[in-house]
């Protein structure tokens, strides 16, 4: 079966003083897009960098996931790290994706150019930061996904699967 990790990085969440909704969020979009069997990885974490770097390198190395994707910790406060613990990583870095998701949150707040979100690949597996607001997850997401699966086949992952009346992923018709 496909994993699929899934990181919430906040301090309040994971100290329990609220629930996470981001992080289900992710998973609920997930099984909206997805026909594929898969399995959640799924931590909460606070935002401590080594912290981070250590949940992300676990979820690949270890647990397999062929993606990961983060929420929170893409801000401008000095507590927002995300960024900097997926680049620290990852063996190398998907700019597009970040680029894309705060071209697409910009259609809807002018404050989506303070978000760092970023992307990277390390070993064979993708990793995504998000924002941490759940109507910007699925903006982002549904701006990103139809790239992500084909990467995944590129980097010779699992085959995701996905709903096309839902999400419809690029790839190369064969010839």
């Amino acid at each position: 079966m496909d994993k699929i990790g899934i990181i919430t990085v906040s301090d309040r969440a994971s100290a329990g003083i609220y629930k996470d909704v981001s992080g289900k969020a992710i998973i609920n979009t997930l099984n909206d897009y997805l026909i594929s069997e898969w399995e959640e990885v799924y931590q909460i974490i606070p935002d401590e960098q080594e912290i981070i770097e250590k949940t992300i390198i676990n979820m690949v190395d270890n647990d397999n996931c062929c993606l990961v994707i983060t929420t929170g910790g893409t801000g401008p406060a000095k507590r927002d790290v995300t960024p900097e613990a997926t680049t620290a990583v990852c063996d190398r870095m998907m700019p597009g994706f970040g680029e894309l998701m705060r071209a697409e949150s910009m259609k809807f707040v002018p404050t989506a150019i303070l978000s760092r979100q970023t992307a990277g690949l390390r070993g064979s597996s993708l990793i995504i930061n998000l924002p941490g607001k759940p109507k910007s997850i699925r903006e982002c997401l549904d701006a990103v996904f139809p790239a992500i699966p084909y990467c995944i086949d590129l980097m010779n992952g699992p085959f995701l699967k996905c709903n096309e009346n839902v999400i419809k992923p690029f790839r190369p018709k064969k010839k």
